[in-house]
């Protein structure tokens, strides 16, 4: 009840786009720096002990949040379905999907891994169609089909061995992770606020990440200053600040458009990468991404 409350009294506040327009683009913008600091650490810190290190960062960060919004009184417990739905909201995305993108990144370079994730989307969209009822539209199906072409020349092309191939895998893992996070997401968001959501499953996705505390231990004593420095920073900007606005503005808008913004991620990653890390995806690397979210755009078409 108390969580009902506090959406309807969101609702009766409604943000000024202005706000849910900055939310959007800070969201983004942090997001795609993810990819690239992921990129510029596997050396340092393995996957599991990586996101390990980035939840517990991203963890405190977000009860420093909350303690400020509530001032210090504790918050309304969510009901036990919205707390189940958070759990599997913690373990898909802030657990599962950012483990399995660490590994892809050891494999692929940042632009390719980014372009391989957001055919989560599409997939968001196939569930829906399936689940909720909204059936397969010719746009969908057809933006399946350019995608599938997109992932088949990264495939052929853009992949030069093996090892390659394992990171086009975990890619599309990661997408899958994504996806099932979005729509989770979406529905504990009409019971549960925001910020409370968010908190309650990066500590979820923490929790379940705990087996890797000794290894994380061991690699953090060896790991130079600058990658203490930039799992720190991906725990408090990309994952604490970035999810909370992300879900911030999943309440004042469609999930299908907020869906449809996150395909500027890949473009926003190959740039930082190219400039901070001097590295571009391969031709092919490009033209089967640039299909990859060309499919991505036709499936949300009307």
């Amino acid at each position: 009840m108390v969580e009902v409350s506090e959406r309807s009294r969101l609702a009766l506040r409604p943000a000024a786009p202005s706000l849910v327009v900055a939310a959007v683009a800070t969201t983004l913008v942090l997001w795609a720096s993810a990819f690239v600091g992921i990129r510029a650490i596997g050396d340092s810190l393995s996957p599991g002990p990586m996101a390990l290190l980035r939840l517990v960062a991203g963890s405190l960060t977000l009860t420093v949040f909350l303690l400020v919004r509530t001032r210090g009184r504790r918050p309304a417990a969510p009901d036990r379905r919205s707390a189940f739905l958070i759990a599997a909201y913690g373990v898909a995305w802030f657990a599962g999907y950012t483990v399995v993108l660490n590994a892809a990144e050891r494999h692929l370079d940042a632009g390719t891994a980014a372009m391989l994730v957001n055919i989560g989307p599409i997939l968001v969209a196939v569930v829906a169609g399936r689940w909720l009822g909204e059936g397969y539209p010719r746009p969908l199906l057809i933006g399946i089909v350019v995608s599938f072409t997109g992932v088949t020349v990264i495939a052929v092309g853009g992949a030069g061995g093996p090892s390659d191939r394992i990171g086009l895998l975990l890619g599309l893992a990661t997408a899958v992770l994504y996806a099932a996070g979005i729509l989770t997401q979406k529905v504990t968001l009409r019971r549960v606020d925001s910020l409370t959501a968010t908190w309650l499953g990066c500590v979820a996705g923490m929790v379940v990440l705990l087996p890797f505390l000794g290894p994380a231990m061991a690699e953090l004593a060896r790991a130079p200053w600058t990658a203490i420095a930039a799992v720190v920073y991906l725990g408090v900007f990309p994952t604490a600040v970035g999810f909370a606005l992300w879900a911030y503005a999943l309440t004042r808008l469609d999930a299908g458009a907020m869906a449809a913004t996150t395909l500027s991620v890949p473009g926003i990653v190959v740039l930082m990468s190219w400039a901070l890390l001097d590295e571009l995806p391969t031709v092919a690397g490009l033209v089967g991404g640039a299909l990859c979210l060309l499919g991505v755009a036709i499936s949300r078409r009307r």
